[in-house]
């Protein structure tokens, strides 16, 4: 190894990496109550020790350079180690600590809480850094190693992945409940067809699922609206702009309260399950393996809970 590595600091790596994930300068600066010239002094030191620039800006966009991609792995695998063995010592001393860093696709974001409660109770002093992305977001953040594990419902099939399937995800039709199909019985997925489909953006694994099913029934919907996210894209089936397919624990609110009604479509429920996933190239933390643990040996409690979110008349 190179000697004048030996002269890197762990606080050149933490400000280099706030650096990375924010794209700018005076934002690091400011995330980590710093001036920007202390920021920009910080890299500078880091880029003489590497002997290579680790940033370059090509218009006003900030980009890594080749070097700062191979020492932002370098570095997540430091402060990875750093905070594993954090975890190693409260294990030792006979409590588990530490974060539990999971992202979850948009969807499963209703029942997560519920989840990590239940974890929780197990481990008081265990703590919860949770991100909610679309599918996109979170492959990509399969790619950067940025979360202990994932929950998704598509796992991706051309990555090196473990996974493992633990709770239902049914995706149903909803309508606001003055809706005329409301008052028909059983339905076929075509009745639905001359009313506009509202649908999740690109990138969304519901959207995705959606597609392929509706294309093996051979479903054509004339009008679509794209809609952002779930929560809009739910109130906006409320409002009456259109018909929606959606997972169910992201409606189960809205079907308590009545404003949204699930339609008796013979084809559906889409069932899939929610998938918690991670890298089998990152070692998990120790928090990590005992919520893996807790969701493999758990059953009583996960059957609660997707009965918690299941559909009451």
């Amino acid at each position: 190894m190179r000697k004048s590595l030996m002269r890197l600091t762990l606080r050149q790596l933490r400000v280099f990496n706030e650096v990375c994930d924010l794209r700018s300068f005076s934002r690091a600066a400011e995330e980590m109550a710093l001036t920007q010239p202390a920021v920009s002094s910080q890299v500078r030191q880091l880029e003489e020790v590497i002997g290579q620039p680790l940033f370059e800006y090509v218009g006003k966009k900030l980009y890594l350079t080749e070097a700062a991609q191979a020492l932002r792995g370098a570095s997540q695998d430091i402060f990875g180690r750093l905070e594993s063995f954090d975890m190693q010592l409260s294990d030792l001393q006979g409590s588990l600590q530490g974060q539990l860093k999971l992202a979850v696709e948009s969807s499963a974001k209703y029942f997560v809480p519920h989840l990590f409660a239940a974890f929780k109770r197990k481990h008081p002093e265990v703590s919860l850094a949770l991100s909610v992305v679309n599918r996109a977001q979170a492959v990509r953040r399969l790619i950067d190693n940025r979360d202990d594990l994932l929950i998704m419902s598509q796992v991706p099939q051309d990555m090196d992945l473990e996974f493992l399937p633990f709770l239902t995800n049914d995706i149903i039709a909803v309508a606001p409940p003055e809706h005329p199909l409301c008052a028909a019985g059983e339905l076929r997925l075509q009745a639905l067809e001359p009313w506009p489909l509202l649908i999740r953006e690109a990138g969304s694994g519901t959207r995705m699922a959606c597609e392929a099913f509706l294309k093996d029934k051979r479903a054509h919907f004339a009008q679509t609206l794209e809609i952002g996210s779930a929560e809009a894209q739910r109130e906006a089936v409320v409002a009456g702009l259109g018909l929606a397919l959606m997972s169910r624990h992201s409606v189960i609110g809205a079907l308590r309260s009545g404003a949204l009604r699930a339609l008796p479509v013979a084809e559906l429920p889409l069932r899939r399950s929610w998938c918690l996933v991670r890298a089998k190239s990152r070692r998990p933390s120790p928090v990590a393996a005992a919520f893996l643990s807790f969701i493999r040996e758990e059953r009583t409690q996960l059957n609660s809970l997707a009965e918690r979110f299941a559909e009451h008349p």
